[in-house]
């Protein structure tokens, strides 16, 4: 399976500064998503922190052999990164004053083997859009969300609440985080989407699969992603990542065989 990759980040049309951090290793096939909150500028520190560390070691560790490991292998290698992480940033928060409280969300694929390994901390987001469907395949960390888990509020109700922010998970919050991790079978021609909630909170779910149905590149789809949450406020940063899964080309001798050339 081969995939292409597309990043983007945006400010927004309220916010002085962005930040969201974006990280892609396509060598290792390895993608992080981060988004960051806190003071001034702390937020901007936590997401960078987060993405750089989890790119540096873990693509290490998939370069160095971690390509051809177990999902379980693979599950345990992404919570160790994470925890690690975490560490860092809550010990940078906690020693430097003007850094205190600071903390991020986080989203993270790791495509290998077929599989497609998915990591999160909090409400930043993937969707999959298979064979004209999306779904979304990370479930929000947030106290929106357990409380439509526990019926308080519906879906529908959920679209107006005025609390869509209040994470309960964040790296650098807390001395240790648990990591979410799931393992999906990767398709051909799957488009995965990894964005922080300033897509998602301002774009409906109809109209994210609208414009990734699109017959456009990546980096067209990314542009009309961004512009869209603008167009619907844009108040908080916007950033995406896209994936996109093919089936690997068949090789030539093979193919000249099959067609008896």
């Amino acid at each position: 399976m081969n995939f292409e990759f597309f990043s983007l980040s945006d400010t927004g049309l309220v916010r002085d500064n962005n930040e969201d951090s974006v990280s892609i290793d396509a060598d290792n096939r390895l993608v992080v998503l981060a988004d960051g909150m806190g003071g001034y500028n702390a937020g901007e520190v936590a997401a960078a922190m987060a993405t750089t560390f989890i790119k540096a070691e873990l693509g290490r560790w998939i370069a160095d052999g971690g390509h051809e490991s177990s999902a379980r292998e693979l599950k345990r290698a992404m919570e160790v990164c994470i925890d690690n992480a975490n560490r860092s940033i809550f010990n940078a928060a906690n020693s430097n004053p003007q850094y205190a409280g600071m903390g991020t969300t986080l989203v993270m694929g790791i495509f290998v083997d077929g599989k497609a390994m998915i990591g999160h901390v909090g409400d930043s987001r993937c969707y999959r859009l298979r064979r004209g469907e999306l779904a979304q395949i990370t479930r929000d960390h947030s106290l929106l969300q357990e409380q439509i888990d526990a019926g308080l509020i519906s879906v529908e109700q959920a679209q107006f609440a005025t609390h869509k922010n209040l994470v309960t998970r964040a790296l650098g919050v807390e001395d240790t985080v648990l990591l979410e991790v799931t393992e999906y079978r990767a398709e051909d021609d799957d488009l995965y989407l990894f964005c922080s909630d300033g897509l998602s909170d301002m774009v409906p779910d109809d109209r994210i699969r609208d414009l990734l149905l699109a017959p456009a590149s990546l980096g067209e789809k990314a542009r009309s992603l961004v512009d869209a949450a603008n167009d619907g406020g844009g108040r908080d940063n916007i950033s995406v990542i896209l994936a996109h899964a093919r089936a690997r080309p068949m090789r030539r001798g093979l193919l000249s065989r099959m067609l008896g050339k």
